[in-house]
């Protein structure tokens, strides 16, 4: 979930004790500690004289939510204008790329969503809701959907986090300067220059706002977890263990199609696949973050796997910035898992609704470590999901978040198989 830290140089020798202590091994000493407090304050039959201490002990996990519901819309928007300003995409590949990404995200959503209904995990505990929990039912409106993702303003969906309709402009305002900037460079101008380096710097520090609220994930770990234990005991922990398994399933179903994918769409052996990707696989499961992961996958793509150069670009460094299947499949199954636990079970309509959503919060959540935290609120939101309770699943997302990258990567290196096609490239092109 942390930045590898190879670097050496002054400014990381002179960072605080504190600061250099990984942020798994932090969030590890936060679930130790609050499991201890917890007990402390009564571990589910607490004094009625703690009551307040309590209550306050959540107060770091409301703030860090609310932070990263504020970030949300902005990175989502200013991701997809920067990814479709920067990558440079060919016209007919291009195409197919965009079908095997959508195809492959869409599929991981369902999986997803397959495995949360029958497994059903948010019913192998208990938790105490509000009164406020309550969920809108919603039938299957096409229509409605359709009308729905035309903002009435354009500044609108970033006040009310209508990921849908935010998508909807980013995409437009996207293509139209991208489109303009193909024109300039085929007129030998530079006028886009300055509005993508704007962009590029909106991004850049979106994404170190982001890490400073990352940085606070371990304190709101800590008062989540102290405040459950010590309120209602382990009862809510039970689902969350059913969740992992559900997560890993899935995870593992997914992994599943990709090499089934890659026996039947390429000419990869699936066994030289995985072989040749463990590096990949490795450094992104270790770091949790398929942007430290580029460099090896795009090389293991080409020395390890035997794939053309253009076809690992095009997989490793291009459908890195929109192919997230294992984020948008976490997202999916978050939302019905919360649903479950709180006893308000989405409806097919919602479910669809989850569906798109999480394809959009997908490419917006780029390649950056705990992004999906972040656009799983607007997930939540599109739905009526109180997003309160995605403090829980922080207490469990420092692990999936590594799991889920291996398998964005693994997409990624699928996407470049097939592109590759079922012809080995020869001598010549080696």
């Amino acid at each position: 979930m942390s930045h590898p830290d190879t670097t050496t140089s002054p400014e990381t020798k002179t960072r605080p004790w504190w600061q250099r202590i990984p942020l798994t091994l932090q969030i590890v000493i936060a679930l130790v500690a609050a499991v201890s407090v917890g007990i402390a304050l009564g571990a589910g039959n607490p004094s009625p004289s703690n009551a307040t201490l309590i209550n306050n002990l959540a107060i770091p996990a409301e703030l860090v939510l609310k932070a990263l519901r504020a970030l949300a819309t902005p990175l989502i928007l200013v991701a997809v204008l920067h990814t479709l300003m920067t990558t440079n995409i060919p016209g007919t590949t291009g195409r197919r790329l965009f079908v095997l990404l959508l195809t492959n995200t869409t599929v991981a959503i369902l999986v997803g969503l397959f495995v949360a209904n029958v497994l059903r995990p948010g019913t192998w505990g208990n938790v105490a809701t509000s009164t406020n929990t309550q969920i809108t039912s919603q039938s299957l409106d096409p229509w409605g959907l359709l009308k729905d993702a035309v903002p009435e303003a354009v500044l609108k969906p970033l006040v009310d986090n209508n990921v849908i309709q935010l998508i909807v402009i980013a995409l437009s305002f996207g293509i139209v300067l991208r489109g303009l900037k193909s024109e300039q460079i085929a007129q030998g101008k530079n006028g886009y220059q300055p509005i993508e380096d704007v962009i590029g710097i909106l991004f850049e520090a979106v994404v170190r706002i982001l890490n400073w609220v990352i940085a606070l994930v371990p304190f709101a770990v800590f008062g989540i977890v102290a405040k459950t234990v010590a309120k209602e005991g382990f009862a809510p922990f039970q689902s969350l263990g059913a969740f992992i398994i559900a997560v890993l399933v899935a995870l593992l179903l997914q992994a599943c199609y990709y090499l089934t994918r890659v026996k039947f769409g390429s000419w990869v052996d699936p066994l030289k696949f995985l072989a040749g990707g463990s590096d990949a696989f490795l450094t992104a499961f270790s770091t949790s973050s398929s942007a430290a992961a580029m460099p090896i996958t795009f090389e293991v793509l080409q020395t390890k796997v035997g794939l053309r150069e253009s076809s690992a670009a095009l997989g490793a460094l291009v459908g890195a910035n929109f192919n997230n299947d294992g984020t948008a499949l976490y997202e999916a199954m978050s939302a019905l898992y919360i649903s479950q636990l709180i006893g308000q079970h989405l409806s097919l309509g919602q479910q669809v609704i989850v569906i798109l959503t999480s394809i959009f919060a997908s490419v917006g959540a780029a390649n950056i470590p705990n992004a999906g935290l972040v656009t799983m609120t607007l997930v939540f939101t599109s739905v009526g999901l109180p997003t309160q309770y995605i403090a829980l699943l922080v207490t469990v997302d420092w692990f999936l978040d590594r799991c889920r990258t291996a398998i964005n990567v693994m997409g990624d290196m699928t996407v470049s198989t097939l592109l590759d096609g079922k012809k080995p490239r020869t001598v010549d092109e080696a």
